[in-house]
């Protein structure tokens, strides 16, 4: 108990990731105890105890939704490719009217909303009140934006208005539906659901495996990689106890992805400053939207590994037997895992969710333990998990390298819609810029779907976190570690 706030309310900011993380932990408690197989007897009745429903209209819905939510924690639909699901039996409280005249309309005179619309989709009755024909109106909310009184309202479901590429729609029964043809898996949708309908599949399960095996006296290593955001996350204790937590669950060794970030900057800029053009490549979902919607320009796409895929080959190439867990607040890195250039060098992606759900399945006291320093990478390779991060990096990175002289001039796009808008100027050779850095997430990593807390996209946590590897370059991170 800190200032009179449960320890639980200061981990997670809503009571949807609260549920989420109460299914994650009893999976994850089941497998690590060889119980799985009671996962769906005992689990609703340990989150929905009764007699009385309390989220929804009766005890057995509840039980349902939950008994989904096991499903996806462990391991989702095999038939479906996606990484993101829809639990329809959860998706049924949102309003589906799109835009709607309230009773705010004042039956003005004036008629903007009339004459702003294209299609003809606006009338007026006898009480000169206006009406949206659905059967007419393609959704284009220009009504909306001259309606003086503000009377015209968007119904969209809030899953609709996070998704940025258009992927999600109603179907059949009024359930939200994703399009996995437009889907980038950036987890806007699953961070955005009030009813927590949309989740990402879980690979909890691969994790307890490996570090099952690991404690049976196999023969491999079990290294975590995490991301540098972790800096902002874990809030209710200190950064090196999360460390010592995570060995305390079996992990052999603990190394930042913002090394990888480090080796990342150093190529990036090569290839920069050869090519004259580029794009990042370390947002996955950044990369599945250029590859979706701008495919002309995926040869401009940076030929480097994310700093996940980057320092993981590293590691495998020191150590052949070693098995790579990634942690992070990145849902889409669970797809980036699949791809063939990256399937071999990463073993498993977990989130920070998930991570919270494995230390508390095994009553690990994280307030308790010493702290184990982080000491690998360099400030600039920490500063990526903000936007302008990437940006900041390469410049240092071309003036450690001699190639000060290349004329840098970046963009740094924070958010799908400002990827977009900079993808669509470099389509049509419009861009100023030659270097597009590509955040899907806003804010960046920090602002991660799957991050314990969303509620702040602050960056001076990851910034604190950067300044304490001031003292090394670069360059000196990359070879402190090879010397290691």
């Amino acid at each position: 108990m800190e200032s009179g706030v449960p320890l639980i309310k200061r981990k997670f900011d809503t009571s949807v990731q609260y549920l989420k993380y109460q299914v994650l932990r009893e999976v994850a408690r089941h497998a690590f105890e060889d119980r799985l197989l009671e996962c769906y007897s005992d689990i609703p009745n340990i989150i929905v105890p009764g007699p009385r429903p309390t989220m929804r209209c009766c005890i057995y819905k509840e039980r349902a939704i939950v008994a989904e939510r096991i499903k996806l924690a462990t391991g989702g639909s095999r038939e479906n490719p996606n990484i993101v699901e829809v639990i329809d039996i959860a998706c049924d409280e949102c309003p589906v009217g799109g835009f709607e005249v309230t009773d705010a309309c004042r039956g003005c005179i004036a008629h903007y909303c009339m004459g702003a619309c294209r299609r003809d989709a606006i009338t007026f009755g006898e009480n000169q009140k206006a009406h949206i024909n659905k059967d007419k109106c393609v959704e284009c909310g220009r009504c909306a934006g001259v309606c003086p009184y503000n009377a015209i309202s968007d119904n969209k479901r809030p899953c609709e208005k996070a998704c940025k590429v258009k992927a999600i729609h109603m179907s059949e029964n009024k359930t939200a539906s994703i399009d996995n043809d437009k889907c980038i898996s950036c987890g806007a949708c699953v961070n955005r659901c009030p009813f927590g309908a949309i989740m990402d599949k879980s690979l909890i399960l691969d994790a307890i495996d490996i570090l099952k095996k690991s404690r049976n006296n196999e023969a491999y290593r079990v290294y975590a990689v995490v991301a540098p955001s972790i800096s902002s996350q874990f809030s209710y204790v200190r950064l090196g106890q999360v460390i010592s937590g995570m060995k305390a669950l079996g992990f052999h060794t603990v190394v930042e992805a913002a090394l990888g970030a480090d080796l990342v900057a150093c190529s990036e800029a090569r290839e920069l400053a050869e090519k004259g053009f580029l794009t990042s490549s370390c947002c996955p979902a950044f990369v599945k939207l250029m590859e979706k919607a701008f495919p002309g320009l995926t040869k401009d796409i940076s030929g480097n590994l994310s700093p996940m895929a980057e320092i993981s080959k590293y590691i495998k190439k020191s150590d052949p037997s070693a098995k790579v867990i990634f942690v992070g607040p990145c849902i889409a890195k669970k797809m980036e895992a699949r791809k063939e250039a990256v399937r071999p060098y990463v073993d498993c992606v977990l989130t920070f969710e998930e991570l919270q759900a494995l230390i508390d399945s095994r009553d690990i006291d994280l307030a308790s333990l010493p702290e184990i320093d982080l000491d690998n990478a360099s400030y600039y390779g920490r500063i990526f998990a903000r936007s302008g991060g990437v940006a900041d990096a390469i410049r240092q990175a071309l003036k450690e390298q001699g190639l000060e002289s290349f004329d840098y001039r970046p963009i740094s796009c924070d958010g799908i819609d400002a990827c977009k808008k900079a993808l669509l100027r470099a389509s049509r050779n419009a861009l100023p810029e030659n270097f597009i850095e590509g955040m899907a997430c806003e804010g960046g990593c920090i602002g991660g779907p799957a991050c314990l807390t969303h509620g702040t996209k602050d960056s001076s946590e990851v910034d604190q976190y950067g300044r304490e590897a001031m003292e090394k370059t670069i360059r000196d991170a990359i070879r402190t570690f090879e010397k290691n």
